[in-house]
């Protein structure tokens, strides 16, 4: 049974040698069947089997911090036909603890989740929660936001927490940077991750019942990126994540190192691009090769007020919709666009909180729709004209398209139309 996340002082620097690099895939739980690929872009369908259900992708994984996402239910994201969502392994490791989580028969028990979980590492929080953290070979020091002790996560601990918590996938502890940062720093990060990964296979209690994650690193360089592929490729674990992007960087340098990394990834492999979550990024990304997303992004906007819609956004708060008895998307089959209006929700905004409630649910929805209608497009052969029908309705004018999106698409074969 995992401890809470260690007092500094209470931790020895590990000293693990580096695993044997025979297949770790071998024995994992997880198996990636390709059922189509696009003969113009990277674009591919496949079906991931985990130990819970089967994953159809291209998957947006909704993101459930604390073993729950804000504003809706298990129920509830599993009706809207969900098979994967997220937890995060630093805020469950400091409450409730693993030690109550694991005694529920662990995260999917605790929240009663009868379908996939994968776990960060928590490492992520090395950048949001910055100011707090101090990074060694050791591992990462923080001062917890909740009690301002000072705490340390190594990768073992991160792994033993995850272990504890039974997620489907769990994410290897890596060295994390702002895709801001650059010099020696990113260097030092990529090397470290890589050794770090070493630590996390070794401290793998379950390689039979849990999938371990890579995270490539190497910030905007091309090189590091290279290197870090090279390296981690060579531990044959069961999936990989492209990390250390989507956090400000220029999108120029976002969709390449997207792309040079899944050039470089194992074809038979499952690629998860870490913290993306716009609509035009997703489809993006999927046509540069990448199966999995994730991102608070759809369910935060929601308590703004914010609903996801094919043509951007539309502002439930804003006055011209107190009158509008239309449902937020007309062609939306979501819970909340077959039983509410425009309306409702905009009374609603002023005085409940259930209105982020119908607003998230509906967002969720339109994010795992959008992944099944490029999934199907990908079957029928027909995904570049539905890269190019979903640009044409989130862009009114041709002129408005983003210049690197075009770039990007344009890399894998796609032209967009003028309009």
């Amino acid at each position: 049974m995992a401890a809470p996340i260690d007092s500094a002082s209470d931790v020895v620097a590990s000293k693990t040698s580096m695993p044997s690099l025979k297949s770790l895939s071998a024995v994992s739980p997880l198996t990636l069947r390709i059922i189509a690929e696009c003969p113009v872009t990277k674009a591919r369908a496949c079906d991931l089997k985990l130990p819970h259900s089967l994953v159809n992708t291209p998957v947006f994984m909704p993101v459930g911090t604390q073993g729950t996402l804000k504003g809706i239910t298990s129920d509830q994201l599993e009706d809207l036909g969900c098979k994967i969502c997220l937890g995060n392994t630093y805020h469950l490791g400091m409450r409730p603890g693993p030690a109550l989580i694991e005694k529920a028969n662990g995260l999917h028990g605790f929240m009663n989740w009868k379908r996939n979980l994968l776990t960060d590492s928590g490492g992520f929080q090395m950048v949001s929660l910055v100011e707090l953290s101090e990074v060694t070979e050791e591992g990462v020091k923080f001062k917890s936001p909740y009690d301002g002790n000072e705490i340390l996560l190594t990768p073992e601990k991160s792994i033993e927490i995850q272990n504890s918590l039974g997620s489907d996938i769990m994410m290897q502890l890596d060295d994390v940077v702002s895709s801001t940062v650059t010099g020696p720093r990113v260097e030092e990060a990529m090397h470290r991750s890589i050794r770090w990964l070493d630590r996390c296979i070794g401290a793998n209690q379950n390689p039979e019942k849990q999938n371990l994650f890579a995270i490539i690193q190497g910030g905007l360089s091309a090189d590091l990126r290279k290197t870090c592929l090279d390296e981690m490729t060579k531990r044959d674990v069961p999936g990989f994540a492209i990390g250390g992007l989507s956090g400000g960087e220029e999108k120029d340098d976002f969709w390449r190192m997207v792309t040079l990394s899944t050039d470089h990834l194992p074809r038979h492999k499952p690629r998860y691009l870490m913290g993306v979550g716009y609509a035009v990024d997703l489809v993006v990304c999927v046509a540069l090769g990448c199966d999995m997303f994730d991102c608070v992004f759809p369910t935060r906007t929601a308590r703004f007020g914010s609903a996801l819609v094919p043509w951007g956004s539309l502002q439930v708060k804003q006055k011209q919709y107190a009158k509008d008895f239309q449902p937020i998307d007309p062609d939306c089959k979501c819970p909340t666009c077959k039983r509410h209006s425009r309306a409702y929700l905009h009374a609603l905004f002023k005085n409940d909180t259930a209105a982020m409630h119908h607003i998230t649910i509906h967002n969720v929805s339109y994010q795992l729709t959008l992944m099944l209608s490029a999934r199907q497009s990908i079957i029928d052969g027909r995904f570049p004209d539905f890269v190019k029908n979903f640009m044409r309705k989130m862009y009114p004018s041709s002129d408005q398209y983003p210049s690197w999106a075009v770039d990007a698409l344009a890399s894998v074969n796609i032209t967009l139309d003028q309009h």
